[in-house]
């Protein structure tokens, strides 16, 4: 039940809030393992003591947050493979695990850390 303007004008005649009702299609909110979405909200800007509060008013999707792609450099891995005596592939998948860390890499392929 989406609420009338009307609420937002007895809001601010009660609780000496500025309310403002904004013209959002959609509404994003991340999360550190997912992110909520939510189409068509309703959103209502309030100052309260200088302080403004957002209030999203709607139902979410759950989406799965998007890792950043971690760019390997060919440079990077000659150097790893030339330190550990690894593979390419190892060597790869060790700067994927440790998005593009050079040292923690090498320390992964040398047994040094897990």
């Amino acid at each position: 039940m989406k609420p009338k303007p009307n609420q937002f004008k007895n809001l601010e005649r009660m609780l000496g809030l500025k309310t403002e009702q904004l013209d959002a299609v959609k509404v994003t909110i991340e999360l550190k393992d997912k992110v909520l979405v939510i189409e068509n909200p309703t959103v209502v800007k309030m100052i309260a003591q200088g302080q403004e509060v957002y209030s999203v008013i709607g139902s979410a999707r759950e989406e799965a947050k998007e890792q950043p792609k971690v760019e390997i450099k060919d440079e990077d891995v000659k150097f790893v493979m030339e330190q550990t005596g690894k593979s390419e592939k190892e060597v790869r998948e060790a700067l994927e695990k440790s998005n593009g860390d050079i040292a923690k890499a090498i320390l992964l392929l040398t047994g040094q850390e897990t």
